[in-house]
């Protein structure tokens, strides 16, 4: 679905852009039957960015959310109806003539534009960071999973924005061509991310939405939170978990025979961090335990990295920092050891 929208949205830009500089070369003077249209599409690309996020995050919108976020798009065409309905030679003799009515609905048009930018921008930054904390909470390793690439998009769309409003021509074409190589590339290169396991319990929001509800309601005392901490410590100590690199809360919860938002629960209160903050400081404190192990000086700080659960060595290094405030190479060095 994603790639469905990508393209059509692709196909819209490129219809954009092309009356786009028909409007700004003058061509419409020869042409005025498309006079009006150009209007309209600034208006769909807040919408298509935000179902395209969405896509992108598993979270392929239904057709309630298709229709609502057609609505901006249909209110426009609505405003415009009575310009649009004019022959293509009253149009052009309407926008040449300047009249004041004419001017209020180029003002008001332009004020919703903008509204329109910042609140899809908002939108699709939103859905992301829920998209990245979804993972955070659920997953051990989010590499694979990293969908910062679409900040890139984001950002893209609001440097749009920001050319409309201090109307630079120039500059609107040629962000736009960026945009459009540069959401062409992600687009095709990060295909791979996508091909992931959905987060649990997200095939059905509102089946979440009950669970969610039901676990709040009966969040367990003080007593069950601290017995089943023991038993993950237990598990965490004796069976060390955390080197298997593709862990997730689901397996934990499974082994611990407990449901998947309660162990959450219990993680977030006694240690007061996410599941991928916790199980990633376990595989630090291990790497600091074997690191230091004579018969592991032959080893490459990598390889015992990866030993201890990571997958990447920039997922090792971002968290080895994160908690010890040094680089590993660092960290080494005060203790004297020389690894590569």
């Amino acid at each position: 679905m994603a790639d469905y929208i990508l393209a059509a949205w692709f196909l819209i830009i490129g219809i954009h852009l092309i009356l786009f500089i028909l409007f700004f070369s003058g061509g419409y003077l020869k042409f005025p039957y498309l006079l009006g249209y150009e209007i309209i599409f600034p208006f769909i690309h807040g919408p298509m960015l935000y179902l395209y996020v969405l896509c992108v995050t598993g979270r392929n919108p239904g057709m309630k959310i298709w229709l609502l976020n057609g609505i901006p798009v249909l209110m426009i065409g609505l405003l415009l109806s009575q310009l649009l309905l004019l022959s293509p030679w009253d149009r052009l003799a309407a926008y040449q003539s300047g009249n004041n009515g004419y001017k209020l609905l180029s003002k008001v048009i332009k004020y919703l534009m903008i509204l329109s930018g910042i609140v899809y921008v908002a939108l699709s930054l939103f859905a992301v960071r829920k998209y990245t904390e979804g993972i955070s909470s659920q997953y051990s390793n989010t590499e694979k999973m990293n969908l910062n690439w679409l900040y890139y998009l984001i950002a893209g769309i609001a440097l749009i924005w920001i050319a409309v409003i201090i109307k630079n021509d120039i500059l609107i074409f040629s962000i736009v061509v960026l945009f459009i190589v540069v959401a062409a590339y992600f687009g095709i290169s990060r295909v791979g991310i996508l091909n992931i396991p959905a987060l649990p319990d997200r095939e059905d929001p509102k089946e979440l939405d009950n669970e969610v509800v039901k676990y709040q309601k009966n969040s367990p005392g003080d007593e069950a939170i601290q017995s089943i901490y023991r038993k993950l410590v237990y598990k965490m100590t004796q069976e060390k978990l955390y080197k298997d690199p593709e862990l997730n809360l689901n397996t934990i919860a499974q082994l611990l025979d407990v449901h998947p938002n309660t162990l959450s629960q219990v993680i977030n209160s006694v240690e007061h961090k996410n599941f991928y903050d916790y199980i990633n400081r376990q595989r630090i404190e291990e790497f600091k335990r074997t690191v230091v192990l004579p018969e592991n000086q032959k080893y490459t700080i990598l390889s015992l990295a990866f030993e201890c659960g990571f997958n990447s060595k920039t997922s090792f290094n971002r968290n080895f920092k994160k908690y010890m405030n040094c680089s590993p190479s660092e960290f080494l060095k005060n203790q004297s050891i020389h690894m590569e």
